[in-house]
């Protein structure tokens, strides 16, 4: 691999995080009731994470000579909220397994500063997981 296709792979890591945002504030919008009070603060919580991550990915792809996409990768709609969970936590298990390759792939291509930027991603990604798996009863 070259920094261009680790640069356009960042991008789509990009793409990502974009629909995250968007799907988070839809979806917490669909978590009503009393019994997602909790999971739904703790959304409201990921959200700005998720914002953060866009600018992390944003300056590393900067950083490397790209430009950041705006593309959107395609939003979940969701109608439930077991589905708006459940397509959360599809795309943070799916960001999750592309910050690993991402963090190893910077690495190996010796961008030891871009690596670091791209360890918390994966440490809070990690967390979302969590948390939605909890959500879920996982």
């Amino acid at each position: 691999m070259d920094q261009e296709m680790f640069v356009k792979l960042l991008n789509e890591d990009l793409s990502s995080e974009y629909q995250s945002i968007i799907q988070y504030i839809q979806h917490g919008a669909t978590l009503t009731g009393p019994q997602f009070l909790a999971i739904a603060e703790e959304i409201r919580r990921h959200l700005p994470e998720e914002l953060g991550h866009a600018q992390v990915l944003a300056e590393q792809i900067s950083f490397l000579g790209g430009t950041p996409t705006i593309e959107v990768s395609a939003i979940r709609p969701s109608s439930s909220p077991q589905d708006a969970l459940r397509a959360d936590l599809s795309l943070e298990t799916d960001q999750l397994d592309r910050y690993r390759e991402r963090f190893g792939q910077a690495n190996e291509l010796g961008l030891a500063d871009v690596a670091e930027a791209l360890r918390p991603l994966l440490e809070q990604t990690q967390e979302h997981v969590r948390d939605l798996q909890s959500a879920l009863g996982h």
